[in-house]
């Protein structure tokens, strides 16, 4: 890693102290640049996410997608913790520290609402930035786009359900216009822009020529993913300084909830005997939130200035943080997870 990449943890830190503190210097700035939304997908954001991920998918050769099924079972696994595991958890958590650990010190009118919104968070798997978090631990990116897909097209279906019997609701409120221009704008544009800047490089200049291209787009995802963040703490950089000790409640189902499935779904593949560049982005997808999604139901479902609303946004403000860690720990771990992987495959093989 380069010296910007080594101290990526650093950055973030000075990013959301800059964010939270130009949020309140000039906030009609911040103001404005939230206000350009469409359905609840603010377009700045997604702009820069589009330079976050792009460079991620241009490594993407089509032609090896087809070879993803040797992953089958990272892809079981993942489906399996997103789906099986990732919501009910985050209900039982959410449960136990917002309905009876904290209980004594949040609103007793909002703690129904603050749960409904953890189990809104959990309820849709990551698009869009589990690109970049493959990208940081090595992952196989064709796993990483087809497990992505497959989620998208999972979610279409299984989100209003799950959410409805965990939150108890005959009639869920499903943002379709959030949902689907979010799979449109973060992952079928991104995928078209890159694999057409793939076949020009390639065809103007080689493999060579693309490699360096990579290398040079490699430090403008990084700022895209810092800027991200600058602009997401100050949007909620008054609610941060406002309610600082309701947000630091809310995060710990948060935070245990994104350890618990990420470290789940790393052992169950070194288990499994997979690949650790599949464990990786199959940890990072099992733990990470669609937090657009998530907040745009919240805000439908239950108002703006719901404790809803604000459990989701607590989701978008720890979920870089989190996830660079959740990298470092996956990173950091490879000799141990290799070594575990080659006994599973002996014993099966013997």
């Amino acid at each position: 890693m380069n010296v910007f990449e080594r101290y990526l943890t650093l950055w973030v830190v000075a990013c959301i102290i800059a964010g939270i503190t130009a949020g309140q210097l000039i906030p009609q700035l911040f103001q404005l640049v939230a206000a350009a939304e469409v359905a609840k997908v603010n377009l700045p954001v997604a702009f820069l996410v589009w330079l976050m991920i792009i460079p991620m998918l241009i490594k993407i050769d089509p032609a090896a997608l087809s070879g993803v099924k040797a992953y089958w079972r990272g892809i079981g696994i993942t489906l399996f913790i997103n789906w099986a595991v990732k919501p009910f958890s985050m209900a039982a958590l959410g449960w136990l520290f917002i309905g009876l650990v904290f209980r004594p010190y949040l609103p007793e009118d909002q703690i129904h609402s603050y749960i409904a919104g953890l189990i809104l968070l959990a309820a849709a798997p990551c698009t869009a930035m589990v690109f970049v978090w493959s990208n940081l631990c090595d992952g196989e990116p064709h796993f990483t786009l087809s497990q992505v897909a497959l989620n998208d097209v999972i979610m279409i279906f299984a989100f209003a359900p799950i959410v409805a019997l965990l939150l108890g609701l005959s009639a869920i409120t499903v943002p379709w216009d959030t949902l689907l221009l979010s799979v449109v704008l973060y992952i079928v544009v991104p995928v078209i822009i890159a694999q057409w800047i793939r076949r020009r490089v390639i065809s103007n200049g080689g493999k060579l020529r693309l490699q360096n291209l990579l290398g040079k787009l490699q430090p403008v995802s990084l700022i895209a993913l810092l800027s991200t963040l600058v602009l997401l703490f100050g949007f909620q950089g008054e609610r941060i300084i406002a309610q600082p000790l309701v947000i630091a409640m809310l995060a710990v189902p948060i935070l245990i909830q994104v350890y618990f499935n990420s470290g789940l779904a790393y052992l169950l593949n070194r288990v499994a005997g997979e690949a650790h560049c599949v464990a990786a982005p199959s940890a990072l997808i099992g733990a990470s939130n669609f937090f657009e999604l998530a907040v745009a139901a919240a805000i439908s479902l239950f108002g703006l200035n719901s404790g809803a609303a604000l459990a989701t946004v607590v989701g978008v403000l720890i979920e870089v943080p989190v996830m660079l860690s959740v990298v470092r720990l996956v990173g950091s771990t490879k000799a141990w997870y290799e070594s575990g992987r080659r006994e599973q495959r002996k014993a099966r093989s013997g």
